[in-house]
């Protein structure tokens, strides 16, 4: 469906609300969110349960400040995200439980408040590796002075490749200038004397 027939099938500017809520026209939403914690005002991180169908979470690892609101997101069935251990004096208790699973648009949101180690699992596929860590600290530390390209997320090859391609352009162009204006001398032409 285009963008422009999706808008008219909304209504113009209920698409946004549509495609804020994961329901899109003539289809019926099948995730909840449930937000628990508190939430709203701080950072938010996304953990993204079974991406592509497969059996890990991703992050797998994640270290963040307090008061940063996780959202689960489901991109494949049969999941869930059930605490094994956690800080002292914390209240998570995650979505599901053994039996109890979630499918593909379901969502779910927590913020964390309490400074520590908090690890989970997906009950189901535990035995494959489908687990996780959330490092909870008071403050995230900053790098202070300059960031590498990789700390922000952008590898450093393609960088090097757009500097290579406006390096060669800006060669073709004066290549292509010296060609025209000095190219060949006025007796390229004459191969043999006069007669």
């Amino acid at each position: 469906m285009k963008r422009r027939d999706f808008l008219r099938a909304t209504g113009g500017s209920g698409g946004a609300v549509a495609i804020g809520s994961g329901v899109a026209a003539g289809q019926e939403g099948t995730g909840t969110t449930t937000s628990t914690g508190g939430g709203g005002s701080g950072p938010t991180e996304t953990v993204t349960v079974g991406p592509g169908g497969s059996l890990v979470f991703e992050p797998a690892e994640l270290t963040i400040a307090v008061g940063t609101t996780v959202n689960f997101v489901w991109d494949s069935n049969m999941h869930n995200v059930v605490p094994q251990s956690q800080p002292e004096g914390a209240n998570w208790e995650g979505e599901g439980e053994q039996g109890t699973t979630f499918d593909a648009g379901h969502e779910y949101s927590h913020t964390f408040e309490t400074t520590g180690t908090y690890e989970y699992v997906c009950t189901p596929h535990e035995s494959a590796g489908m687990t996780g860590t959330i490092e909870v600290v008071e403050e995230l530390q900053s790098g202070g002075g300059e960031r590498e390209l990789h700390d922000i997320g952008a590898p450093i090859h393609p960088h090097w490749v757009g500097v290579g391609t406006i390096l060669m352009m800006f060669v073709s162009l004066v290549f292509t200038f010296y060609i025209l204006k000095y190219g060949e001398s006025p007796n390229t032409g004459n191969t043999g004397g006069g007669e």
